[in-house]
């Protein structure tokens, strides 16, 4: 399996592709801003061909460039219907200080085609099978995406649900902190030590190590533990 990425624009949010190997097709999550040129090159050195563009939740830093790499490949973005308006308006999902920042205006529009993720289902992509999890709480529609390597170790594409050491925001419009905890409890808690994490922005980890040492997970209850 093959995971690359890099970290795009001023909020270098992390945009991750996906394959089951170099010259194959392949999946991108979150080209975000000042994605477009970066991830061009990482195809280009790796020989992949998009065949989706899957978004974690619909904040714009993670989805600026969803329209110009899908329409540019003919390729689907896939995204959780909580979170499609964001897409066309991201305005919706930033809070008023953020709004005025930035004018009262984002210029931002849908990709030619759009599909809806569903929780707990399975994408057949690019020959990977990625299941999806509903983890309501940095925003509304927000998940994230889970792949066996060969090994059997997962890989959890996890957005701004889980971090290094924290954990998404949850003070913008559509964020809830009681969803939050309950999406990591439920949702990621509940994962093998060895299963690893690319967040949304910042390093690698894993579930073991934010188990052990995250403070915002700190007095979780698991449920029993389940695999892919």
């Amino acid at each position: 399996m093959l995971v690359a990425g890099f970290p795009a624009g001023a909020f270098q949010t992390n945009c991750f592709v996906a394959a089951t190997g170099p010259g194959e097709a392949c999946i991108v999550v979150d080209p975000g801003q000042d994605a477009v040129e970066p991830l061009e090159e990482l195809l280009a050195e790796h020989r992949l061909t998009p065949v989706a563009v899957l978004l974690t939740h619909g904040h714009f830093d993670h989805t600026f460039s969803v329209a110009p790499v899908c329409d540019g490949h003919d390729v689907p973005a896939w995204i959780h219907p909580d979170d499609r308006e964001m897409l066309a308006d991201p305005l919706k999902g930033l809070s008023r200080d953020a709004v005025a920042f930035f004018g009262g205006r984002i210029e931002m529009r849908e990709p030619r085609e759009v599909r809806a993720l569903t929780d707990g289902s399975e994408l057949e992509l690019a020959g990977l099978t990625l299941r999806v999890d509903h983890t309501p709480g940095h925003t509304p529609g927000s998940v994230v995406f889970t792949t066996p390597t060969a090994e059997g170790v997962e890989v959890i594409i996890a957005g701004d649900t889980l971090f290094a050491g924290s954990i998404g925001r949850t003070d913008l419009p559509g964020g809830d902190h009681a969803q939050m905890m309950a999406s990591l409890r439920d949702k990621l808690l509940v994962r093998e030590d060895s299963a690893v994490v690319l967040p949304g922005h910042g390093p690698t980890t894993t579930i073991g190590r934010e188990r052990a040492s995250n403070p915002f997970l700190q007095g979780l209850t698991s449920a029993p533990r389940r695999g892919l």
